[in-house]
């Protein structure tokens, strides 16, 4: 018998509030009508601020890894505001069952619910590796493929967003869009009662490709190209970041982010491997082999999109990142982001970025090696590329790591400028 609260059928049934940790806003705020759909009443937290971290440290050790710490903070946050019964509240956490610490984070939050005196709120896992078999709460087929759709529409959204903002001519123009468009893929995954049909989706593709390309930007003015890569949270999250991609804007650079689905495709072919590495997963594997063709059939469709447009730089294929990794790391190495983020990097100075952010939770050690500790060698391979290491952490400060940055950024605009120098004298 289980010692912690468990999602019942009863409680989905009573539609308790289910508090989800907020990573990518756009792709998130897509996936909490979808999940409403399937039965369960989502609910994106919103609440934002550096007193999140000082609560999560109320609660676990400060050891503890910065994202779990983060996050962690911000769903007792919400339970303390009074805006949800905790009588009526579930929380969702994600469990990826690796060996990062990420997977632990589930255990370390119950623990901290019992400290704060909430050690009735069943705590969801999040996992599409079959733990906690005993939650009533089920990814079904049909809300995974919604789920990605919400994904890829995300990932879409991101990287015109980025490509665009630098160079807008009317401050301003390129986030409203962004804004009006999720705000509609938000009600047509709201107003759907099936599967979201396929030609609807592709129209979607195009109309977004369509309406980035109008806005008035200017690109006569070279930017500096900057990639942001690292663990999955303090990557993606602006909490976990300090909104680092608009501050990356702000010093007159155009951000590379690669996209969620990477990620997705990356633990769906860590079991691919695992096979050819170990036999384990017989059975399994051709599953995942048909849901890895599946990932990169949709992205390659949106890639064909944004390359017939013309307008805008398609993203990399994850099967040549994953190919070109492998002159660098093993494929064997998945924990944290594993081969991922080396791959992440090859991908950024192949696609022309001048600098590297590398994002790394203070501690986390697969991230220091994959991350950090791939980086003279990808420097040695990729001479024009600045990649520069940065902690978060609670007890870090922001002015320190932008100072880094700017470092960073100088010596890629000296590189920028070798580089237009060279492209007009030829």
């Amino acid at each position: 018998m289980a010692d912690y609260a468990i999602y019942t059928e009863e409680m989905k049934k009573e539609n308790y509030t289910i508090l989800v940790p907020n990573m990518l806003p756009m792709h998130f705020q897509m996936m909490e009508p979808i999940m409403k759909q399937f039965g369960y009443n989502a609910k994106i937290m919103d609440n934002y601020g550096k007193h999140l971290a000082e609560i999560g440290l109320k609660y676990v050790h400060n050891d503890t890894c910065y994202p779990a710490i983060l996050v962690i903070g911000q769903l007792i946050d919400a339970i303390n505001s009074g805006n949800y019964d905790p009588n009526r509240v579930a929380l969702l956490m994600t469990q990826t069952g690796g060996g990062c610490r990420a997977s632990n984070y589930i255990f370390l939050l119950r623990k901290a619910l019992k400290k704060a005196g909430y050690g009735h709120i069943p705590v969801i896992s999040f996992n599409l590796s079959g733990m906690e078999k005993e939650s009533a709460f089920k990814i079904t087929l049909p809300m995974g493929v919604r789920l990605i759709q919400a994904v890829l529409c995300g990932d879409m959204l991101m990287q015109l967003r980025n490509q665009c903002r630098p160079y807008e001519l009317n401050p301003g123009d390129t986030d409203r869009l962004a804004k009006a468009w999720t705000d509609r893929l938000t009600r047509e995954m709201e107003e759907e009662n099936m599967l979201v049909s396929y030609l609807k989706v592709k129209k979607n593709y195009r109309q977004m490709v369509r309406d980035f390309a109008a806005i008035p930007m200017n690109r006569t003015e070279k930017k500096v190209k900057v990639g942001i890569v690292g663990e999955i949270f303090v990557k993606f999250s602006p909490l976990g970041n300090n909104h680092l991609d608009d501050f990356l804007v702000s010093e007159g650079a155009e951000v590379i982010m690669p996209g969620f689905l990477d990620f997705c495709l990356y633990c769906v072919y860590n079991s691919i491997e695992d096979y050819k590495l170990y036999g384990r997963g017989k059975k399994t594997v051709p599953i995942y082999r048909l849901i890895y063709r599946y990932l990169l059939k949709k992205r390659r469709e949106i890639n064909r999109i944004i390359e017939r447009e013309g307008t805008f730089r398609p993203s990399t294929d994850f099967d040549h990142s994953r190919e070109r990794a492998k002159d660098y790391i093993g494929l064997g190495v998945k924990m944290g982001e594993g081969w991922l983020l080396t791959a992440e990097m090859l991908e950024l100075a192949e696609d022309g970025a001048q600098g590297i952010v590398c994002t790394q939770p203070f501690g986390c050690l697969p991230n220091h090696i994959v991350g950090k500790g791939m980086m003279k060698p990808i420097k040695e391979g990729n001479a024009d590329v600045n990649i520069v290491a940065i902690d978060y952490d609670a007890g870090a400060t922001q002015i320190n790591q932008e100072n880094r940055i700017k470092m960073m950024l100088a010596n890629a605009r000296e590189v920028l400028e070798r580089q237009e120098s060279e492209r007009k004298e030829m």
